[in-house]
């Protein structure tokens, strides 16, 4: 007989254990209310009899503490019961102890690999991780029940964010209303900051107000450029009175006032890139923040949003000066540029931001494009009106806006009669199904697949919910910026934050992962087949969006599909699943498992059949979802970008470019630097293998990570094809 532990580990049945188990009950109470040897013995044989050929350990010690009851021990069985409990506290105690150990210490492949933008081994990083695990801790011994925790640990689904749930008042990512709390004055640290009356003291601002904000919560946070952009027409304005007051021609005061306003957007941006990647939140890392170039969102300011967009891309091109002074790609902020009427066809008046667009993606890596064609089809309000808004961080969409008959319930002081509403909306938290444990656990038995995914979602539901409710007991006390400054919204004193958590003004996330390899041992097919292994997909897909229209109507709470940026879990749930069910080719055999409904990396697929393709399950994943292709250096080949850009606005909601640029601080070779066998990176000019003389920047989940990454990261990133070849547009036969 095996015995499963509470780890997952299979080890040897051992009578003996059960007896010392016992025994040193017996050394609790007094001689009369002992179990003697010979009830000890039958309580074994009892448990052999059974016959089982594996056994969880918690069975044995629920079995033992029945027998000693049963023969009138309840003493005995009481001190048992105090004996499990007390060696439950010291095993999670214990275990708590050697993760703080090691990450101090600077021991654990894990700290040091969990974030690809986190450095584990400065003290800001540090403490965040430190809190981290006491939180992780807290969570798992009292605030979520047992069978939640087992399935977190097994990998059979992920509690996102434990290392903050012990807080209840955190939540998951935010589009900011910057508009409201720059127009209309907010407050930070209990300092008032009224409304700017320059373009650069707003950049300023903008930065501190995004710090204070990311210190609040745990997820992304998006801006919009929209927000920023009427503060270049004040300082125009003052530039006019300056010269105007000079008594200067107009065309000396168009040409000094053109110049003056040039230079003061492009220090305010420098300044926010400055600002935003010199900043540490209270999470230990820069902002995770993306920042949104939307032309469509404003006629009064379009022009001026037009040469905030360019000088944004211009400086992104340039780069960011590394310790060395060498220019590098920076991870943050990243870029989302919306493609629309306006600058998506040649001749169109703002097309020249869209190959300016093209170029930065060519070099850097952004930005992202979401289609406005196509978003606008998704995406509709509760009056069927369809909307394009950014992204919440790397890829979390909320759902259309379902809350717009409710009226200003978030009291925002820009608040539009009749009108979607996105920025001062969030997301609540997430919980991921891992799709190929499903599978597996299935043995390929349909029928019993649809059992498992219907238990299995259940457990899901059941962990956002408890998100949920832990959320809901929070007080706009609790984070002032969020719910009584403008970030998210202007509620009271001690006003509860209840109602912005129903009615579809934030969302709560059913995530998961391996759609491939799920669907790939259940019908032997990928999902990319057109046949067989994608109907499975689809049907997969379509059952996660019916289980949560189910759970919203019940609830008025909106749950959403989302396609998890697993970054380290990808390595955790491989181990897990190898763990569990052993090496099976093509399922288990490497170290992570697919993102998402994505192409797995190394299946040979052209651009655009994969970008058509995975436009499919984005329509099923309307929580969350990104896809990317990987393409060869398109520095010198800005057309065939532009190629893409605009198969993109055609055909799929949000999509991005991966390319390499990599610095080698050893020799200072620019390129790949590359990945050898053991899954080492190392400089192919030089053979530098150090990390800290090393600048690798690689898209991770949708964001940039530059701190490297797990083993089963790193074996994905190694793993990857390209898509895209450097090939001319004119004659490119990809499509």
């Amino acid at each position: 007989m095996k015995v499963i532990k509470r780890d997952g580990h299979v080890v040897d049945y051992s009578p003996e254990k059960i007896e010392a188990a016992i025994q040193k009950a017996n050394a609790e109470v007094d001689e009369e209310l002992q179990a003697s040897s010979v009830q000890i013995k039958n309580i074994i044989k009892y448990i052999e009899k059974l016959g089982k050929k594996r056994i969880l350990v918690e069975d044995i010690q629920d079995i033992i503490e029945t027998k000693l009851m049963s023969i009138g021990k309840y003493e005995l069985a009481k001190h048992y019961i105090t004996y499990r409990y007390t060696r439950e506290l010291v095993r999670k105690a214990n275990s708590t102890d050697r993760a703080i150990k090691e990450l101090i210490d600077g021991e654990s492949e894990y700290w040091n690999t969990e974030n690809s933008n986190k450095n584990a081994r400065v003290v800001t990083t540090q403490r965040d991780y430190l809190a981290g695990i006491t939180s992780t801790d807290i969570t798992k011994r009292f605030l979520l029940p047992e069978d939640i925790v087992t399935a977190h640990d097994e990998g059979i689904i992920h509690f996102h964010d434990a290392d903050y749930f012990a807080q209840n008042a955190l939540h998951n990512c935010d589009l900011i209303n910057l508009d409201d709390m720059l127009q209309n004055g907010t407050n930070v640290n209990g300092v008032m900051i009224e409304k700017p009356h320059r373009f650069l003291t707003a950049m300023t601002i903008a930065t501190q107000l995004i710090t204070a904000v990311s210190s609040s919560q745990y997820g992304g946070a998006t801006i919009t450029l929209t927000h920023l952009a009427p503060f270049i027409r004040l300082s125009k304005e003052a530039y006019e009175k300056k010269y105007k007051a000079r008594k200067l021609t107009a065309a000396q005061i168009k040409k000094f006032v053109d110049e003056d306003l040039r230079k003061e957007i492009t220090d305010g941006v420098q300044t926010f890139q400055y600002q935003i990647n010199s900043m540490t939140t209270t999470n230990g890392q820069a902002p995770f923040l993306s920042v949104c170039m939307y032309l469509g969102e404003t006629e009064e300011y379009k022009e001026e949003l037009a040469l905030l967009i360019e000088e944004f891309l211009h400086q992104r091109i340039q780069g960011m000066k590394n310790e060395n002074g060498v220019y590098i790609t920076p991870a943050f902020p990243k870029l989302l540029y919306v493609l629309e009427e306006d600058n998506i066809k040649k001749g169109s008046k703002y097309y020249y931001l869209t190959e300016l667009a093209a170029e930065c993606t060519s070099k850097r890596m952004v930005p992202d494009y979401i289609s406005e064609k196509v978003m606008k089809e998704l995406k509709k309000n509760e009056y069927g009106v369809g909307e394009c808004y950014p992204c919440m961080g790397c890829r979390s969409f909320l759902t259309p806006d379902r809350s717009i008959s409710r009226g200003n319930i978030a009291k925002a002081k820009n608040y539009k009669e009749g009108v979607g509403k996105y920025y001062g909306r969030f997301n609540q938290g997430v919980v991921t199904i891992n799709l190929v444990d499903v599978a597996l656990s299935s043995d390929k038995d349909i029928d019993t697949f649809w059992d498992i995914m219907e238990d299995r979602l259940e457990l899901c539901h059941r962990a956002l919910q408890i998100r949920h409710k832990r959320l809901s007991k929070a007080t706009s006390d609790v984070a002032p910026i969020l719910w009584q400054h403008g970030a998210l919204a202007r509620l009271d004193k001690g006003e509860s934050i209840h109602d912005l958590l129903h009615g579809g003004y934030s969302t709560i996330s059913l995530g998961y992962a391996g759609l491939y390899e799920c669907v790939k041992f259940m019908t032997g097919h990928s999902h990319t087949d057109h046949g067989k292994g994608y109907d499975f997909a689809i049907e997969v897909m379509q059952k996660l969006n019916d289980k949560c229209k189910e759970w919203k109507e019940a609830e008025d709470i909106d749950y959403s599909v989302y396609g998890t940026p697993i970054e380290s879990t990808t390595y955790k749930f491989a181990k897990c699943l190898r763990e569990r069910f052993g090496v099976i080719k093509g399922i288990t055999d490497r170290n992570y498992i697919t993102n998402s409904y994505h192409v797995p990396v190394f299946e040979q697929i052209d651009a655009f059949t994969k970008l058509k393709l995975e436009s499919e399950f984005q329509k099923l994943s309307p929580g969350g979802a990104i896809s990317y292709i990987e393409t060869a250096n398109l520095s010198n080949n800005i057309p065939a970008v532009l190629e893409v850009i605009n198969f993109i606005y055609d055909n799929i909601m949000y999509a991005e470019l991966n390319s390499k640029f990599d610095y080698c601080q050893a020799c200072g070779y620019t390129g790949e630097i590359l990945i050898d066998e053991n899954l080492e990176w190392y400089c192919p000019n030089c053979g530098n293998r150090d990390h800290d003389k090393l600048n690798v920047a690689r898209r991770t989940c949708g964001y940039i990570g530059s701190n490297f990454w797990n083993k089963g990261r790193t074996q994905e990133i190694k793993e990857r094809v390209i898509h895209l070849d450097n090939c001319d547009a004119d004659t490119c036969e990809c499509k």
